[in-house]
């Protein structure tokens, strides 16, 4: 039986990938958008739950409400911030997790279509419920900003070695 292998283009997306906090004024195409959200829709998920909702946010008065945290400031620039809500119903104990792998993929796919992103943990998310009327019994679990990026990210993003984070049977580093 052949063994699958993974394209390079999917590790060559990943190793390109950069934190982007300036973007252009250049709007994302709805083709595109709808690629990412896409992504974030198949991800897996505990018990295929699927315990998630994503608010794209392009109104710029509600992307201001969005930037009110410490280093979330730039959300008023970029052209969609994608808000990644996780039902703590549906899935009361992966929700969280499984947002958080559904958003890695669309980050994914927004690096393949040449898009920036820049994960967002810094909000107040009683502050972000209520800007984008977010059910009780959802949680927001991260914003994603997502747009093309002002200027192209310089140099090469630095990695810990594989031997410092990777043991095979054991966890053998001190």
């Amino acid at each position: 039986m052949p063994v699958a292998v993974v394209p390079m283009e999917v590790l060559d997306a990943i190793k390109s990938r950069r934190s982007v906090r300036s973007y252009s004024d250049r709007p994302v195409p709805d083709e595109a958008l709808t690629r990412v959200l896409e992504a974030g829709r198949i991800a897996p998920s505990a018990n295929n739950r699927q315990p998630w909702h994503f608010v794209a946010v392009h109104d710029p008065e509600r992307r201001k409400a969005l930037s009110g945290g410490r280093w979330a400031g730039f959300l008023k620039e970029c052209p969609v911030v994608i808000v990644g809500c996780g039902d703590k119903k549906r899935s009361p104990e992966w929700y969280a997790v499984d947002v958080t792998i559904a958003l890695q993929n669309m980050v994914t796919q927004a690096t393949a279509e040449g898009l920036g992103t820049c994960w967002i943990g810094s909000f107040d998310e009683a502050t972000v419920k209520k800007a984008l009327d977010v059910p009780e019994h959802f949680s927001v679990v991260a914003m994603l900003a997502l747009g093309y990026a002002s200027d192209k990210p310089k140099g090469e993003r630095k990695a810990r070695s594989m031997s410092e984070v990777v043991s095979r049977d054991r966890f053998d580093q001190g």
